[in-house]
């Protein structure tokens, strides 16, 4: 390293690192909400194959997105290891995001292959941002409360940004006219949001890419290495990851996106049928995430101060993961008001918005930790391999979101709860034992969580030691 590190960041370089995590927000959103509904129903591909392409497109970011970890850890260039990753998947990500929202008039066959190969080409160009761009937040600043601060401007505006793209789609683009009497099934609202979208993505990407550009001299330079083959590569990735506290939450992230993808599948039944909100609610309830955003960005920071990181986690997910479920318990014990009343929306809403706030300062703190595995691992290593820690852990998010939508899947087919329109007219019983499984289920995933993240050893004092440690090798 020719610098050491800044310890505080000016504010224009926060909040152009976290802009960039907008992309990944608008790529995720965009697959987790709008792709299958889009193929299925407008364009007219098996929702089947849709899925299908999706789950393949997810396998092969098993492969692609450790070794682009690995190798934005050893690439060389004038601009270091990560920022040519970066620039180079600026433009690509922007086409092929707009190509995907924009297909041709093909067979159900030739448009099967060209959601599959779109899918993994996208997956594959947000990896080669996304994880150079995660791993550069380490080399940014040793301080150990101040890369909580930088994970709490990516986390803010990846939030942010996908939901941006959700309020665009339902408050605009995907509305009502008199040419769709279903505001969903218009082709055209697909397409602009192909378009708006995409230069969202390039722009985020740039600003962030430019806005770190002059922090690259004080970056590390990748060591001189013989080439390696990829078994090699691979015995390297899991020597690596071979670490106690990286396990640690390795299986709190397995753990606590499998509870997302659960919640997020049967948000839309909770929101519709358990409690009755009207298309407008459920529009205003959409906007109340940016409230959740701004909240975490301000709590996450301030927590690791009075705690420590281990410490604020455990403390915020215990508040947190007790009040998420609390509105279906207080429900099924007859505590709220029926639905329809006036007064039952306020509620909800207000306990969802704070604890959602909650629970993004939760994913800000526990994913600022993996920054401190970092200099442990060099000790242990002798190598820098931010890229790897953070591609295990992009992957383990990615991949643990699908498996909770499965097990939501599977558990509405266990209670028999009717699909489709017929949801609309599920009796009391059917929504009542809807939430009975709702709530147990996530208490039991995040109880998991939280128990598997206080195994995680590295507090501010082991890092600082940490650091002096690798300081004094350095020198000698």
């Amino acid at each position: 390293m020719t610098q050491t590190p800044a310890s505080k960041l000016p504010l224009q370089t926060k909040l152009a690192y976290g802009f960039g995590s907008a992309a990944f927000g608008i790529k995720d959103g965009g697959f987790n909400y709008f792709l299958l509904l889009f193929y299925g129903t407008v364009v007219g591909l098996d929702p089947a194959l849709v899925g299908l392409a999706i789950f393949i497109a997810l396998v092969a970011d098993a492969f692609s997105d450790p070794l682009v970890g690995y190798w934005s850890d050893n690439f060389r260039s004038k601009w270091g290891r990560r920022h040519p990753f970066m620039y180079a998947a600026a433009v690509p990500i922007a086409l092929t995001y707009f190509l995907l929202w924009n297909p041709p008039d093909w067979s159900e066959t030739a448009l099967f292959w060209y959601v599959l190969i779109l899918a993994i080409v996208i997956r594959t160009l947000i990896t080669f941002y996304e994880t150079p761009s995660s791993a550069l937040m380490p080399e940014l600043t040793q301080d150990y409360e101040e890369r909580t601060t930088l994970q709490s401007f990516r986390l803010f505006f990846g939030w942010s940004g996908g939901n941006a793209m959700s309020v665009l789609m339902w408050g605009v683009l995907l509305v009502a006219t008199a040419e769709y009497s279903e505001g969903s099934l218009n082709r055209e609202g697909y397409a602009t949001y192909g378009i708006i979208a995409s230069v969202t993505m390039l722009v985020a990407i740039l600003v962030s890419a430019v806005g770190t550009h002059s922090y690259i001299p004080q970056l590390r330079e990748a060591p001189a290495r013989e080439t390696r083959s990829i078994r090699a590569i691979f015995a390297e990735i899991l020597e690596t990851l071979r670490d106690k506290s990286f396990g640690a939450l390795f299986i709190a992230t397995l753990f606590g996106h499998i509870a997302s993808g659960f919640s997020a599948a049967l948000a839309f039944l909770l929101l519709s049928f358990f409690w009755g909100f009207s298309p407008a609610q459920i529009f205003v309830w959409t906007l109340l995430v940016f409230v959740s955003a701004a909240i975490s960005l301000f709590m996450a920071p301030k927590a690791v101060r009075m705690f420590g990181k281990k410490r604020a986690v455990i403390v915020i997910g215990c508040i947190a993961f007790t009040i998420a479920p609390m509105a279906v318990v207080l429900r099924l014990m007859g505590l709220l008001p029926e639905n329809g009343d006036p007064m039952l929306f306020p509620i909800v809403a207000a306990i969802n918005t704070l604890d959602l706030g909650l629970i993004i300062a939760f994913q800000s703190i526990s994913y600022s930790m993996i920054a401190e595995l970092v200099e442990q691992s060099e000790l242990k290593t002798g190598r820098r391999s931010e890229g790897v820690f953070y591609a295990a852990i992009t992957f383990t998010r990615k991949a643990s979101v699908g498996l909770g939508g499965a097990m939501a899947g599977l558990l509405l087919g266990v209670i028999a709860f009717p699909q489709g329109e017929a949801a609309a007219n599920a009796s009391d019983e059917k929504l009542w034992q809807l939430g009975a499984v709702y709530a147990p289920t996530l208490w039991v995933l995040w109880t998991i969580m939280l128990f598997a993240i206080s195994r995680y050893t590295i507090d501010k004092s082991k890092h600082e030691a940490n650091l002096r440690e690798l300081a004094a090798r350095d020198a000698g």
